[in-house]
């Protein structure tokens, strides 16, 4: 069971602050997005979430839950065929809360909450785990490439030998033409 929240309600007493919150979340799934205070932002965005969870189930039961909380059958209608299509491949963080400054009047802290509502963009894996995943399948060629790449270091050694050779001959015929003359 989840621990109620300390401190004051939003509002005055705990049924105020749940007809609060819903009338908050029924704007928040009617506008995509809405300016409050952080507070009520930061305790809109559970409510709200488990909304849209609930939306993306799409069930009758899920339905009802939503319709015990959100009274407005056109905001929950809304929410089941716009907003739950657009993120069912989300997994979580369906809101996104930024904060806006502070409110001319009484100075409050204001922010901008609204729905994500991009799709889904794919990380690519950390490159550690996408290294280790690469040379795993490539540790079993690698042994049997193993025998061309040593004969092309024996050729490059043998080729750098040859070199060395080269230049030595050179130096000794220099000299000895040297001693010639």
């Amino acid at each position: 069971m989840p621990q109620p929240t300390k401190g004051p309600r939003l509002g005055g007493g705990p049924a105020h602050e749940r007809l609060l919150l819903a009338n908050l979340a029924a704007a928040l799934f009617t506008h995509k997005s809405i300016t409050t205070t952080e507070t009520k932002a930061k305790r809109l965005r559970p409510l709200a979430e488990r909304l849209i969870t609930f939306a993306k189930r799409g069930d009758l039961h899920a339905r009802r839950r939503v319709l015990s909380v959100i009274h407005d059958k056109s905001v929950v209608h809304e929410l089941f065929t716009e907003i739950a299509p657009l993120v069912a491949e989300r997994e979580g963080g369906y809101t996104r809360i930024t904060k806006t400054g502070y409110r001319k009047g009484d100075n409050a802290p204001m922010a901008v909450i609204e729905l994500v509502l991009e799709p889904v963009v794919k990380k690519p894996a950390s490159s550690k785990k996408s290294a280790a995943r690469v040379e795993t399948p490539k540790a079993a060629p690698v042994e049997e490439t193993e025998t061309p790449a040593e004969e092309s270091t024996e050729e490059t050694a043998e080729v750098e030998a040859k070199a060395d050779e080269t230049p030595a001959e050179e130096s000794s015929d220099a000299a000895e033409e040297s001693e010639e003359k």
